[in-house]
């Protein structure tokens, strides 16, 4: 079995897991079974929202149809019910991500909601003039605007890994850059253009002795490769449910718990206070202190669903699955005259980024999904990525655990038909 520290070795030198049975697995979506005109999908953007198995779908319909109510206040059945579940919930995402403690689970609107916490909490309390944080050269928008508030704010400073050719941090530049004045390291676990996964346990060596924290946004690795917080050594790490073949508008954050009980409120209501008066508030522990309001129930138990749906395929088994399907694609792609391929890490989750000839991303998306093939075209949120690598956007095309080596046949025999069409 693949353990938790995968990233930090070659798949070839592991005992390869259990094969996914593909059919198997594709039976779970069904939404994969609906025809785009006169073709079958073949839904290539799992990067931007993966899609529900049916296991997620029945655990949410399930709970408004039997037990919709809300948590932590009736003494009824129902809400009793949905308590059990929505805690159930956090335990396994305890779990999935080997958090030390389920306080230190907190619950969000996503990846984005999660990292605007820490830069606003944490950062609003701590970040002082002088003060430094760094990022990378690939960050998503969700990782850089913000910190980039966050420092205007408190006049910081960014400072930026740049990257190498083949789309690594060049960690020599990274060294340089940590001093006493460092505060935080955020940095994308794997990168949503390039696929690049980030060495960030070593990062977060290197950050802690000049003592500076590390914030992980795990959005792109969550899905794809066990993660361990504890291994990584990160002091926060955010993720969206909806990557993970979960719903939309959750997500969760890790955060040690010494540093959440330091922080305060982010936003204010109901459930995160210990008394009230017209003079005063004392605030609940995290991580009740971070979730005011009525919680995203049936959300939380949708994820629960799609943590034990992911489970059950074993997340070893889905790295190896994707990794050799990023293996033969990279090899099929690389057979289409004039397409330009970004990032060739050693180290990627399943996405690839390219332009062909001078095709504008946009309307070979536009003739791929003609066929029936979505991909993503565009910035993808990393405009001074783009900038870096000299182009507008790139068409991106993102592998879940139910793509197929005939998913990407079908996108090459598109790229061939756009070539066609556009006579370049």
């Amino acid at each position: 079995m693949i353990r938790r520290g995968l990233v930090t070795q070659p798949l070839d030198r592991i005992t390869p897991p259990p094969a996914l049975d593909e059919s198997r697995v594709r039976a779970d979506f069904p939404i994969l079974d609906r025809p785009v005109g006169d073709h079958r999908l073949v839904y290539l953007d799992s990067a931007a929202t993966a899609q529900k198995p049916r296991a997620v779908i029945d655990a949410m319909s399930d709970f408004y149809f039997r037990y919709n109510a809300n948590v932590h206040r009736g003494v009824h059945v129902l809400g009793g019910e949905a308590t059990a579940a929505y805690d159930r919930a956090r335990e396994l995402v305890r779990q999935f991500l080997n958090v030390p403690r389920v306080e230190e689970v907190v619950f969000t609107a996503g990846t984005t909601a999660a990292i605007n916490l820490v830069a606003q909490s944490w950062g609003g309390a701590s970040l002082r003039s002088g003060d430094e944080i760094i990022l990378t050269g690939y960050e998503h928008h969700s990782n850089l605007v913000p910190w980039q508030l966050a420092a205007h704010r408190a006049g910081a400073l960014l400072r930026v890994v740049p990257l190498l050719a083949d789309g690594t941090l060049d960690l020599e530049a990274y060294e340089r850059l940590l001093s006493g004045r460092t505060r935080m390291v955020a940095v994308s676990h794997a990168s949503n253009v390039l696929g690049t996964i980030s060495p960030v346990a070593q990062m977060a060596r290197m950050a802690h002795e000049v003592g500076a924290l590390v914030l992980v946004d795990g959005a792109q690795s969550a899905p794809h490769l066990p993660v361990d917080v504890q291994q990584l050594n990160c002091d926060f790490f955010a993720c969206s449910a909806h990557k993970c073949y979960g719903p939309t508008g959750f997500g969760v954050l890790y955060g040690r718990q010494e540093l959440l009980r330091r922080m305060p409120p982010w936003i204010a209501g109901g459930g995160m206070i210990e008394q009230v008066t017209f003079d005063a508030t004392t605030y609940a522990a995290p991580p009740a202190r971070f979730e005011a309001g009525t919680p995203a129930v049936a959300q939380a138990i949708g994820f629960g669903a799609a943590i034990e749906y992911l489970q059950q395929l074993g997340l070893d088994a889905v790295w190896a699955h994707e990794q050799a399907l990023l293996r033969y694609a990279t090899d099929r792609l690389s057979e289409v005259e004039g397409l330009r391929l970004f990032g060739n890490a050693p180290m990627k989750v399943g996405v690839l980024s390219f332009v062909l000839g001078t095709i504008h991303p946009h309307d070979l998306a536009t003739v791929l999904d003609a066929g029936g093939v979505a991909v993503r075209a565009g910035h993808h949120c990393a405009q001074p990525l783009m900038q870096h690598l000299k182009v507008p956007a790139t068409v991106r095309a993102s592998f879940g655990v139910y793509n197929t080596r005939d998913d990407v046949d079908r996108l090459v025999e598109g790229l061939a038909e756009a070539r066609q069409r556009f006579g370049r």
